[in-house]
């Protein structure tokens, strides 16, 4: 239990870590997605984590997640969205992380396997992170276990990887604020629509 817990932990790093990196791009005014290389985090074979073929930075389309009656877009124009593929060791994973310009708000979602078009995968791991403003800076949701052992959501790619889309799709949720058994958890959807230029 506690070696699937820290999998999905350093999953959702991985995730950030890589948003980090391609945000940086994205301030450096990287806009040129025709010489632009796939997006890799810089120290991920510290980590251990063999970056594959089919890691992604978007330069066009938007990631929409809806939690708590509020809906925020992240724009592939201004931001950095990221769609990866990871595997550490024997765990495959792919997922979406975005951060947006002003780094205030951050988004990640993952679930196990490859990515590929029209399928339905269980999330893995999730976390919602933005900045409230100067006296509570900072408000963080995560993947619930208390939902049900099947109740994680699901990622649905309707498109991947073909021509000038990376991918297109749905996916829902379940996150809390805190990692309480009784705290109250928010059904978070979201759709992406993401493309290279």
């Amino acid at each position: 239990m506690n070696r699937i817990r820290f999998t999905k932990w350093f999953v959702l790093y991985a995730l950030l870590i890589s948003v980090v990196v391609s945000s940086c791009q994205k301030d450096e005014s990287v806009k040129d997605m025709e010489t632009a290389k796939p997006a890799t985090a810089a120290d991920s074979t510290a980590l251990g984590i063999i970056n594959n073929p089919g890691n992604f930075l978007a330069g066009k389309g938007t990631l929409k997640v809806t939690i708590e009656d509020s809906t925020y877009t992240f724009d592939a124009a201004t931001d950095s969205i990221a769609f990866i593929n990871v595997h550490n060791g024997d765990n495959k994973y792919f997922g979406i992380t975005a951060i947006n310009k002003a780094h205030t708000m951050s988004f990640g979602i993952s679930s196990e396997g490859f990515a590929s078009a029209n399928i339905n995968s269980k999330v893995a791991g999730s976390q919602f992170l933005f900045t409230v403003d100067e006296k509570k800076p900072l408000l963080q949701y995560t993947l619930t276990k208390f939902v049900g052992k099947d109740d994680s959501g699901k990622i649905t790619i309707d498109k991947y990887n073909k021509d000038n889309m990376i991918a297109k799709g749905t996916f829902f949720t379940f996150l809390a604020k805190d990692d309480k058994e009784n705290s109250p958890f928010y059904r978070v959807e979201g759709s992406f629509e993401l493309q290279l230029k």
